[in-house]
């Protein structure tokens, strides 16, 4: 059933190029707006580059985040998976799991070229993409709570973002923080291990949190 879930998204978000092309534009304008507004100084812009790339992929993800649940709810088919006796918690990982392929993959593939305008070094450019590897994924599962808890709201939107923000802070942190340190010849072990164990915390929790904030919403 997950699979046929992720199937099933992925052909409509192929139906749909335009709002997953809107979310990676978005991701590259403004990861390669910086290198121009900031200048050519290099020592600076390695810096500022995890942080810049980080910040820029944790909004391209947040901006999908309304439509992970809203096509269903609208055509109501959200309903029929609700009434279903398949495990409602593995259709949500489903659902996220399509979410990370359509927004948070290109993201990961992008990273590393985008890099390349900050002088970023090669290990420094694997770290980024090890470390959006492991990231993304939370992403797509804390939010799909939120996604669910304001479904049908008016200002979802907004209020979505308000929820899901306090909790990617920590992915935003170790992220950043990981790719700082293998520029900086430290060791950036702790912060990959630590997003490892956020994603496997999620991976356990999100798809039940997630369940029972639809059932909240459709009540």
């Amino acid at each position: 059933m997950i699979l046929w879930i992720i199937k099933r998204d992925l052909l409509l978000a192929m139906r749909r190029r335009s709002d997953v092309l809107t979310t990676l534009f978005f991701f590259i304008i403004v990861v390669s707006l910086f290198p121009l507004g900031v200048g050519p100084e290099m020592n600076m812009l390695r810096m500022m580059a995890p942080g810049v790339v980080w910040v820029a992929a944790l909004l391209a993800s947040m901006l999908a985040l309304g439509r992970m649940f809203s096509s269903d709810y609208v055509d109501g088919t959200l309903e029929q998976m609700l009434l279903s006796p398949v495990s409602l918690s593995g259709l949500v990982m489903g659902k996220a799991l399509s979410h990370w392929l359509v927004t948070g993959v290109p993201l990961v593939l992008m990273a590393p070229v985008l890099g390349i305008q900050y002088d970023l070094p090669v290990e420094a450019l694997m770290v980024l993409t090890l470390s959006l590897l492991l990231g993304t994924p939370v992403l797509s599962l804390v939010g799909a709570i939120g996604a669910a808890l304001t479904l049908g709201l008016r200002g979802g939107g907004v209020l979505v973002s308000l929820l899901v923000l306090p909790l990617y802070i920590p992915v935003l942190i170790f992220g950043a923080g990981a790719v700082e340190a293998s520029t900086a010849g430290m060791g950036f072990d702790a912060h990959l291990s630590l997003l490892g164990a956020f994603l496997l915390v999620s991976l356990v929790f999100s798809p039940w949190a997630t369940a029972a904030s639809l059932r909240i919403s459709m009540a």
